[in-house]
């Protein structure tokens, strides 16, 4: 298994994408009208990308100002039973444009780091009180990663271990077994979904280059055969995923659930009375960052088949087969997947190209509050919490702003 190549941000902003293969695959329908701004509407600079980018830095700003302003005096943001919530804004002042690795770190993000370390477990685990251990480790991980930080190498191969522990490999007598495979929260809700996977395979696939440019081993690897196999059971595509609820309809096809006969998108009705779970935004992109990180190749039909399902159900103005819930998580899972998969521009079904990074910039930027923050009036998976919402939006811009 090919765990990447070069130092984490090589990685995250490649300067020749997963999908360089598909030059002309493009992936996008006429996106809908602006929602209304929550500041002064943004429209497209006149002076190009270079004025779009000064707008992208200018908002980063405003927004890293507001998360510092709201840290709490431990060092976590939001609560410190869960540190995914202090790893998610470090991982946005550590992406900052301009930011340069050698400087001495702030202090908002030297006491960030400092509780993501108090809580390290026995077990190799970050997490507190046993709350969502692979969630909130998964994410720790990435902003250890993220952070370069020398004194956490041991930390990071520990936390690896963690995960590799938690996936779910059942009976192996038992090969028709959907979630064998997957990684779930952790102890102990162990069953596993495509969420929690996604985010153990972000982790693991960056934290063993981090280690291997450092001369450290890691230990034991996922079984990555077995993470595939349960990444298409989760996939809306008959031929690789042979459960009763996998739907060839135009309307799913390609696109991913939630986990094998879960949807949290709901079901759609079939003829001949068979009923199929609905594909949904969100977890289509997570799906396609998966099957990245585990190095399936952009002819594989699997991957053809997301990309397909993505491009006939492009949209801004929700996360598509969920509306407003899970909005933000949505924006920001579609600008790593895409920037991972080195897919610069969407083609509509009438052959007008968009440029999907402006068109999501000006999204974001017409979303912030006048504060600096962002957050969803729908609360679903925690997005009323601006803390949450406003570091999925950093996180989105900072990776846009490397390619405007």
């Amino acid at each position: 298994m090919n765990a990447g190549s070069g130092a984490f941000w090589k990685q995250v902003f490649p300067g020749c994408g997963f999908f360089l293969a598909l030059g002309g695959l493009l992936l996008g329908a006429t996106p809908g009208p602006a929602a209304e701004a929550s500041a002064p509407q943004v429209n497209l600079p006149a002076g190009g990308d270079a004025s779009l980018r000064h707008e992208v830095e200018h908002a980063i700003e405003k927004g890293l100002d507001w998360l510092a302003k709201h840290q709490e005096t431990n060092g976590s943001w939001s609560t410190p039973d869960y540190p995914a919530l202090t790893a998610l804004p470090l991982m946005a002042f550590e992406s900052r444009p301009g930011r340069q690795p050698q400087a001495a770190e702030p202090e908002v993000v030297k006491k960030g780091y400092d509780f993501v370390l108090s809580c390290v477990q026995a077990d190799g685990g970050i997490y507190n009180q046993g709350k969502l251990p692979s969630y909130n480790t998964s994410v720790c991980l990435m902003a250890l990663v993220v952070g370069d930080r020398s004194d956490s190498v041991n930390i990071i191969a520990n936390a690896r271990r963690f995960l590799v522990g938690l996936q779910d490999l059942g009976d192996p007598a038992d090969t028709n077994n959907p979630i064998t495979g997957g990684i779930g929260y952790g102890l102990p809700d162990k069953h596993p979904d495509l969420s929690n996977t996604s985010l153990a395979l972000e982790a693991l696939y960056h934290s063993k280059q981090y280690l291997a440019d450092r001369n450290v081993t890691a230990a034991k690897d996922l079984n990555w055969n077995a993470a595939i196999q349960f990444i298409q059971n989760c996939q809306n595509l008959p031929g690789t995923n042979s459960q009763s609820w996998a739907s060839g309809d135009p309307q799913n096809r390609g696109g991913f659930v939630y986990a094998p006969g879960s949807s949290k998108a709901g079901e759609t009705n079939l003829p001949a009375g068979r009923v199929a779970l609905r594909s949904y935004g969100s977890m289509s992109y997570a799906g396609l960052l998966s099957y990245i990180y585990a190095d399936l190749k952009p002819d594989d039909p699997r991957v053809s088949a997301v990309m397909d399902w993505l491009r006939a159900n492009y949209t801004l103005e929700e996360n598509p087969g969920m509306g407003q819930e899970g909005l933000f998580y949505y924006y920001h899972t579609m600008a790593k997947a895409l920037t991972q998969a080195g897919v610069n521009s969407f083609q509509t079904p009438d052959g007008q190209t968009i440029k999907w990074r402006q068109q999501l910039v000006l999204k974001l930027l017409n979303l912030q509050n006048a504060d600096g923050s962002w957050a969803n009036a729908n609360g679903r998976w925690l997005e009323k919490d601006p803390v949450l919402v406003t570091s999925y939006a950093i996180i989105a811009l900072n990776l846009i702003d490397r390619k405007l």
